[in-house]
């Protein structure tokens, strides 16, 4: 069981879930990677997030950017978007993930910031982990 899912809209991501898995792995955090759209593979994301044991969700998207919305609308999990830059510089992402209509929150972290939504992704795991908790205090 996973305690982190780690989602991207498209292998052209990649670079972004890298620094997401470094950040988990020196942690010693479990994670699972995913490449699932929201706008390409609907239904097979939807099946992955209503039966996904992972406790919390990290959702890489650039562009429309409606993964980490998409997820949250589907899981009572944490969600964190990571926006990803593109034709905008990644605007059109961040605004896609931080403007979540109210009843489907999603904690956004900056533009190709996978290291933060590792972090953030840590700190609310570490809430029911003392030992997690106490890594991450040793790492300020």
């Amino acid at each position: 069981m996973p305690d982190v899912a780690v989602v991207a809209g498209s292998k052209s991501d990649e670079p972004i879930v890298k620094k997401v898995v470094e950040t988990l792995e020196k942690l010693g955090i479990s994670y699972e990677v995913r490449y699932l759209s929201a706008h390409r593979n609907p239904k097979e994301l939807e099946a992955y997030v209503e039966t996904s044991d992972a406790k919390v969700f990290i959702g890489i998207a650039g562009l429309a950017a409606h993964l980490p919305g998409f997820i949250a609308s589907r899981t009572l999990k944490p969600v964190i978007g990571v926006p990803v830059s593109g034709k905008l510089l990644g605007l059109d992402a961040l605004l896609s993930i931080v403007q979540m209509p109210k009843g489907v929150p999603v904690a956004c972290v900056g533009i190709d910031n996978g290291v933060n939504a590792a972090l953030l992704a840590a700190r609310i795991l570490a809430l029911q982990s003392k030992t997690l908790a106490e890594k991450l205090s040793r790492k300020r």
